[in-house]
């Protein structure tokens, strides 16, 4: 089936770090300062979920777009909450209906433009769950549908079932398992591929050089390449990835995204950030322009052969969908 039209921007805003995973969140009101100065600075999606923060981003997101409803492209996600304070994922077609209208409470809109199956439910057929969100799009709660960390199999099973507009992996050049099929699927099908952690979690915009001082709730604690096994090495490339960034005369996070822009023109990275600054350098990298030999530098440089250790612990890469290198833990 081909995927519901809806424009989507070269480059989003991820909400998840201002209420959820990343050490300790910033202030409600820095919050709204950071979403308000996204859509001032013309930030054209902001991507939010039913999971992050327990409905507290969704919250905030709503309080920033307030009278501002039409300046953006809202997605929201559901099939995975934290339940009793437990992450939990549910794809019953009964838990995706209730989820979302209470994001459209949260959010106080009457409609989200895209809604995303956050994960596969591997005890509900996508079938199943991809039918009760085509059931909403009839009935003018959402927009669009969307798929996050699937593989290209769940999506054509997705797309027997109901129109795909999207499908939100992890790609960066440190995570290139779109490579493995899902970035030729969905272009050739028209379906965009949203980018989370396009800049591996802070690690392509130079910003972590030691694990250590992370917040002790941070979630890359757990995760292999920021671990004393992996890190050294991947720590290792960071002064020839700064050098290439200074060579194209950008910054390494504005390196890491046009490389990902580079990829095609259905690719949209959605970085986050807490950062009003930050935040302006990566609207910024939309307008770059990169000599494509140093683009191909940059791909060699950081790769799946030269990152060490898988993405994620053996706990949440169960949880995906997604393809995957055989990298050990």
């Amino acid at each position: 089936m081909s995927p519901v039209r809806i424009r989507l921007p070269r480059i989003g805003l991820g909400c998840m770090s201002l209420s959820h995973a990343y050490g300790v969140p910033p202030s409600v009101d820095d919050g709204l300062t950071l979403l308000r100065t996204a859509l001032d600075e013309g930030v054209g999606m902001l991507d939010t979920a039913t999971l992050y923060g327990g409905g507290r981003n969704e919250e905030l997101v709503g309080r920033a777009i307030a009278g501002r409803r039409d300046d953006v492209l809202l997605a929201s996600k559901g099939g995975m909450a934290l339940v009793d304070g437990v992450k939990t994922i549910d794809g019953r077609p009964e838990t995706l209906r209730a989820q979302v209208d209470a994001s459209l409470a949260r959010l106080g809109v009457d409609h989200i433009d895209l809604y995303y199956l956050h994960r596969w439910d591997k005890t509900v057929p996508i079938g199943e769950s991809v039918g009760a969100l085509a059931e909403l799009v009839d009935a003018g709660k959402i927009g669009a549908i969307g798929l996050s960390e699937v593989s290209v199999a769940r999506l054509r099973e997705a797309q027997a079932a109901a129109p795909i507009t999207a499908v939100q992996n992890e790609y960066s050049l440190w995570s290139r398992n779109p490579e493995l099929g899902m970035l030729e699927a969905t272009r050739e099908t028209g379906v965009a591929l949203v980018a989370f952690s396009p800049v591996a979690r802070g690690f392509l915009a130079d910003a972590l050089h030691d694990p250590d001082e992370l917040a002790p709730a941070d979630i890359r604690r757990a995760m292999p390449r920021f671990q004393p096994d992996h890190w050294p090495a991947n720590a290792a490339l960071l002064p020839g990835w700064r050098d290439l960034a200074a060579e194209a005369g950008c910054t390494p996070a504005q390196l890491a995204l046009a490389w990902l822009l580079s990829r095609g023109d259905h690719v949209v990275p959605i970085p986050g950030t807490t950062d009003a600054a930050h935040l302006r350098e990566n609207v910024a990298a939309v307008d770059l322009v990169v000599d494509p030999a140093l683009l191909a530098r940059a791909g060699d440089l950081i790769d799946t052969d030269t990152v060490s250790g898988p993405r994620y612990p053996a706990g949440q890469s169960a949880e995906v969908d997604a393809e995957s290198f055989e990298v050990a833990a």
